[in-house]
């Protein structure tokens, strides 16, 4: 453990300042940003988000909470078991595995100068939370933004197991009144001011200066470890404009209504992560959706690549293809696709000469046995980290029951946006939740 020299630490938090903000901070955003991870009373696992803001890095950590203990327990047991010391494992784990993924030769831990008084951390020892928290914080504890960025010190750390260390022993550093905020500029200080600047693809500050959300550079950040700006597979080109998407296949998920409005494409990479835990993301807010069904993401049947790589060539959704892009599916698929036996096919499949393949069709053709790795029928629980948002006006998990309809034709119900980002991830889904309520996503 060495401490960075005080020239290289004020050069780069100068950086993840201004990267982060914008040349200027303001008051009401930074204090909204300005709180510790704490856990609900009423649902012991689920961190407590106090304003509208910092649900960018909520809501990821959540994820990786969640999918920690889904690994760990297997199933939602883990509900009924949770005290101090999972809480502090469970959020230690997931936020040395954020950071872990940044890839980092050495991690670089953000934290307050100890001259500092933070009555916060004096009341959460060993991680027992008093009355006043979260929710009602004590205004003496609050600084402002410039007094913040002059009491940041940093620690270095040359593997992860050290970080975990550390954290497990300042545990009340992270519950206190700037812990999210501190974990935040720990994660952009080890992953490099200037690689996030190289990734990222904007000169836009990360949390905007107006209604102070974070961007999709930073949720891509917290969710992959890479600071890209969009959510689709892999790099494009874009008339020689490269724009960086998601590099592989996520721990966690992400799912958002922007997909549905036509604003973005969501590539197989996130909806179709490594573990059943999605953040999902509505026009102003992030919440997270997950199963303890695995089988919902279980490795693709031949017949689902098929249907993935087809919708691919139709971003609209309209279930069909122009004929031209069958030889480009056909490739895709590794299926025979010289030109002489896709112009067979394009007969064959558009026998009226409309100039479009229905999926139908094209399936029936080339994968008339269709087989699905996932269930008809499932679990899904939601999480809304804002208590005003819950249905109790407590933070705690809102449970559904869900099924996949056997016809292609969905149901748009815009007055329900949950069932609506739900359907851009499972097209033909349907929820009952728990009491006949549906859960917010705002």
């Amino acid at each position: 453990m060495a401490e960075i020299v005080p020239s290289a630490i004020e050069q780069e938090l100068l950086g993840i300042k201004n990267l982060l903000w914008g040349n200027e901070i303001k008051d009401d955003i930074f204090k909204r940003w300005s709180q510790g991870f704490y856990f609900s009373i009423k649902e012991k696992c689920a961190l407590e988000q106090l304003e509208g803001g910092p649900c960018a890095i909520i809501a990821p950590v959540e994820a990786f909470i969640l999918k920690n203990l889904l690994l760990e327990y297997k199933d939602m047991s883990f509900r009924e078991k949770v005290d101090t010391g999972i809480q502090n494992r469970a959020l230690v784990n997931a936020l040395s595995e954020i950071l872990g993924q940044c890839n980092s030769r050495k991690y670089y831990i953000v934290y307050l100068d100890s001259q500092m008084s933070d009555p916060v951390s004096e009341e959460i020892k060993d991680g027992e939370k008093s009355d006043n928290i979260p929710g009602r914080q004590d205004p003496s504890v609050e600084i402002d933004p410039f007094r913040f960025h002059e009491q940041l010190r940093v620690q270095s750390f040359h593997c992860i197991d050290d970080v975990n260390k550390y954290y497990f022993e300042n545990i009340s550093k992270l519950k206190a009144h700037y812990g999210v905020l501190l974990f935040l500029y720990s994660v952009i200080a080890s992953k490099g001011l200037d690689q996030v600047k190289s990734e990222s693809d904007t000169r836009e500050p990360l949390i905007d200066g107006t209604y102070g959300y974070g961007s999709q550079n930073l949720i891509n950040l917290m969710i992959t470890g890479r600071a890209t700006t969009y959510v689709w597979d892999h790099d494009q080109d874009i008339g020689g404009l490269i724009l960086k998407g998601v590099e592989k296949q996520s721990q966690i998920g992400f799912i958002t209504i922007m997909e549905y409005h036509r604003y973005c494409t969501v590539g197989s990479f996130y909806k179709n992560p490594i573990h059943p835990v999605w953040v999902v993301a509505s026009d102003t807010h992030l919440t997270v959706i997950f199963s303890d069904e695995r089988k919902l993401v279980s490795p693709e049947t031949k017949s689902e690549k098929a249907r993935r790589i087809f919708k691919s060539f139709d971003p609209d959704g309209n279930n069909f293809i122009s004929s031209d892009k069958l030889q480009d599916v056909l490739s895709s698929l590794e299926l025979v696709s010289e030109t002489e036996y896709v112009n067979i096919m394009k007969k064959k499949l558009d026998a009226e000469s409309l100039g479009i393949i229905l999926l139908n069709a094209f399936m029936d053709e080339f994968f008339p046995k269709e087989e699905s790795s996932i269930p008809d029928m499932f679990t899904l629980t939601h999480y809304n980290g804002l208590a005003q948002s819950n249905v109790s006006g407590q933070v705690q998990f809102h449970i559904g029951s869900a099924i996949l309809l056997e016809s292609d034709i969905k149901s748009v119900c815009e007055s329900n946006p949950m069932l609506t980002v739900l359907q851009t991830k499972w097209p033909n889904i349907e929820v009952n939740w728990c009491d006949n309520v549906t859960p917010s996503l705002n």
